[in-house]
């Protein structure tokens, strides 16, 4: 018998890494919120390698806490290890990682929920979403036949979906760790006309510490000063004793025993159904899609300061037990290894993205949002991402407001929510800097300026923070300004110093920028020929270097969004009949009924969508303005 329970605004389902930034969103944007999980102990759970951060997704966290998230906090409380990857290179590509404490993360993100005002926690499998007549969003339905009214709800159901853990011959129902899955909600959201598909991913095997040989690794250490992922920490407040990560490879014979059991890797056999991440691939999937590889790197990372639990990065596998511990015994390093945990592979349903607006709604259940897995991605920085965009919507569909859209030029958020509902997803999506055409503008370090006025704009960003972001944005500009002005001449202090630089002397005066602008030169290295230089936050002068250094390759940059705003400021009508499109290619026109672009950019990226295709929308829909 049915029970209904008090009312709620929003309903969250799933305390992931999505759902606890969709729900501290939702409650600290005054909505009354209940965050659903299927086991309290599972909140913010690192299934697979405990770090945050990476090449691309450093740049997601970073933008997510200038929006008003909670990983970057986070993280800067409980990492071990901490790495800014790529320093060598340019700073589009800077990206910062960090190890994290597996449980300490776990538990400190539980504590900031269960704190925050408005949000109440609740254990339990949601198994339906409630509709009104109108096809709207009024409730969720658990396995206990309870319900629970509401007016939105944000799905962040991660890999739990019909989960099932497979190694070998050995399959369990289960979602990752052994944890229940979540087995009813799936066809919940068939019923209602949404396409679910079936993922793949995979976890390699945990290693007991005091059974590997160190001393035939390479030593991995963490960076002397800690970059914070949070704007709101300062640096000085990071800096601690942090653990050694390590560096081993495979060998031929480690792929040699991969090779002579490939036919009992369930990946191999068909036993998995689910498409798998290809930027992600299982050892084993490496080994046949590269033989000509001699070896592959792999790195063994700890789980945290109180386990003897190291994770072997690089190394996931769904083989056989015996398989695993016959090829993980060939690595140097691992001859003796003790397996505490198998690798596994896990199976989970998930929807079709395209399904959903840019604002993360269905487009079938108004008041139904989504973010994490559950939209075909990978990865606990773009769940985390998501699900705080679709929290921020969530509560502006109630509000009656404009949902926010990051777009391509505004964030890496707004490349990952971009391309998973307007391209075709056959694979766990992964951000990646390839992936975003303004990468320069779109740098980490400036994050809180591009961001934390739209934050602020929501609410979850303050005023105190908005207005340092605001001072920050002034000192940069009056700085860059003061530089460009400063003149110096050829004269011999000034080339004595630059040859001491190993920089080449002047032949006639420049500009103290000119000088920035050399390869080999920067903005503090030349404080001894700017003496009137006042002191300035390390924050603000990494600015001033970059914006100075770049500034040709940024406007050339800022040119290139010029144009593409352009063609996302012309609006598409909702509900616009393309059937009445004279002209439009019947592969295009399907597209488009498909996907339902809000623009002409987003239509200009939609597959099977040509450019042609956009010049006949173009003049139909100038002609239709006309007429109007």
């Amino acid at each position: 018998m049915s029970y209904t329970y008090e009312s709620y605004d929003i309903v969250v389902v799933g305390a992931g890494h999505a759902g606890c930034e969709a729900a501290l969103a939702c409650a600290r944007l005054g909505m009354e919120t209940l965050l659903f999980t299927i086991s309290n102990d599972s909140i913010a759970l690192m299934p697979c390698n405990p770090n945050v951060g990476g090449s691309s997704k450093g740049h997601l966290v970073r933008e997510l806490d200038a929006l008003g998230g909670e990983m970057g906090k986070n993280i800067d409380k409980t990492f071990i290890q901490s790495k800014m990857l790529n320093a060598s290179k340019g700073p589009a590509v800077h990206s910062l990682r960090a190890q994290a404490d597996k449980q300490d993360y776990s538990r400190a993100m539980r504590k900031t929920l269960e704190n925050t005002d408005r949000l109440t926690l609740k254990q339990g499998e949601v198994i339906d979403i409630l509709t009104d007549d109108q096809g709207s969003v009024c409730g969720v339905r658990t396995y206990s036949d309870a319900i629970y009214p509401c007016k939105a709800v944000v799905l962040c159901t991660g890999t739990y979906l019909k989960a099932r853990c497979i190694y070998g011959e050995v399959s369990n129902y289960t979602g990752p760790n052994g944890l229940a899955a979540a087995n009813y909600l799936s066809d919940a959201l068939r019923d209602k006309g949404i396409e679910v598909v079936r993922f793949k991913t995979g976890t390699p095997a945990r290693i007991d510490k005091r059974s590997i040989d160190f001393s035939k690794m390479e030593e991995q250490f963490g960076d002397e000063h800690v970059v914070p992922f949070s704007f709101t920490n300062l640096d000085e407040n990071l800096d601690k004793p942090q653990v050694s990560c390590w560096l081993t490879y495979t060998n031929e014979k480690t792929h040699e025993i991969i090779r002579a059991n490939i036919d009992r890797s369930p990946l191999y056999s068909g036993v998995i159904q689910g498409t798998g991440p290809r930027y992600c691939p299982s050892l084993e999937d490496k080994v046949v899609r590269f033989p000509e590889k001699e070896r592959h790197q792999l790195f063994v990372e700890p789980e945290g300061n109180y386990t003897n639990e190291m994770y072997i990065s690089g190394a996931s596998s769904s083989l056989p037990e015996d398989v695993q511990v016959a090829f993980y015994r060939t690595i140097p390093g691992l001859e003796h290894a003790n397996i505490v945990r198998n690798a596994y592979a896990i199976e989970y349903d998930c929807i079709n993205p395209n399904e959903l607006k840019a604002s993360l709604e269905f487009k079938k259940v108004p008041g139904l949002f989504a973010g994490g897995q559950i939209n075909g991605s990978s990865g606990y920085e773009e769940a985390a991402a998501q699900g705080l965009i679709a929290g921020i919507n969530a509560c502006r569909y109630l509000q009656e407001k404009e949902p926010v859209i990051l777009d391509r030029s505004q964030a890496y958020i707004g490349v990952l929510i971009d391309d998973l509902v307007t391209k075709e997803n056959h694979e766990p999506y992964r951000m990646m800097t390839s992936r975003a055409e303004y990468r320069l503008i779109l740098r980490q370090d400036n994050a809180d300026l591009r961001l934390t006025p739209i934050g602020h704009e929501v609410g979850l960003i303050d005023d105190a923070r908005y207005e340092a972001v605001e001072k920050k944005r002034q000192q940069i500009a009056e700085e860059i300004s003061r530089v460009k002005g400063i003149l110096l001449g050829a004269n011999a202090a000034v080339n004595d110093f630059l040859e001491s630089h190993g920089s080449t002397p002047l032949n006639t005066g420049t500009t103290l920028a000119e000088l920035i602008r050399r390869p080999e030169l920067n903005y503090e290295a030349l404080a001894e020929l700017d003496p009137e230089r006042a002191e300035l936050p390390k924050q603000v002068i990494e600015q001033v270097n970059i914006e100075i250094k770049y500034e040709g390759y940024i406007e050339r940059q800022m040119k290139q969004v010029d144009h593409f705003r352009k063609l996302e400021k012309k609006m598409i009508p909702d509900g616009f009949d393309y059937d009445l499109v004279p002209s439009l290619r019947l592969e295009a026109r399907q597209k488009l009924k498909q996907i339902r672009p809000h623009s002409i950019g987003q239509a200009s990226r939609i597959s099977g969508v040509s450019p042609a295709d956009i010049s006949v929308l173009l003049v139909y829909l100038k002609a239709g303005t006309r007429h109007e």
